[in-house]
């Protein structure tokens, strides 16, 4: 009994439609060229169509590893450098201030050395605010941070010793 051939143009598998034979494999498969909905054209075996082992050009799996590796999409934002600032300013001998925050004892609550549980209860930061520390000598942690103005900051500062 011969194989029946497919004819799949036309047809969507996953992301990808069918819309043109492009040749034949060395196993004599038939190649259809597929447009993925991304975009991007593709040569797909008929049975690796039919089958679903192949579900896009690629962009499926790369969308994966990317979403894989982005725990809350906030690399760039200005609440994440924020974050890290505080973070760094507490716990890095090196960083220039480290001597007004770590070096004074100021830490980072556990909770919040965890970036989505700061932004969980912080949020992002209102324009033309920053974080500051209610009582100067006290640690950040969410009953002592709000989001101040750079004025309301210069207010809240240690009496300087003369």
């Amino acid at each position: 009994m011969s194989k029946i051939p497919y004819n799949l143009m036309g047809q969507r598998f996953h992301r990808l439609v069918a819309i043109g034979k492009a040749g034949k494999s060395k196993d004599k498969q038939i190649i259809w060229q597929c447009l993925c909905d991304c975009g991007e054209l593709t040569e797909v075996s008929s049975s690796r169509l039919r089958n679903g082992t192949i579900k896009s050009c690629g962009c499926l799996q790369r969308e994966k590893a990317r979403q894989a590796n982005t725990k809350h999409g906030k690399y760039h934002s200005k609440i994440y450098s924020i974050w890290r600032n505080m973070i760094t300013r507490c716990t890095n001998s090196n960083h220039e201030k480290y001597h007004n925050y770590g070096g004074r004892g100021i830490t980072v609550c556990e909770r919040w050395k965890i970036f989505e549980n700061f932004y969980k209860d912080m949020g992002d930061p209102p324009d033309g605010l920053t974080i500051d520390r209610i009582n100067v000598n006290g640690n950040y942690e969410l009953g002592n941070c709000r989001w101040a103005t750079k004025f309301e900051q210069e207010q809240n500062k240690r009496k300087k010793i003369n």
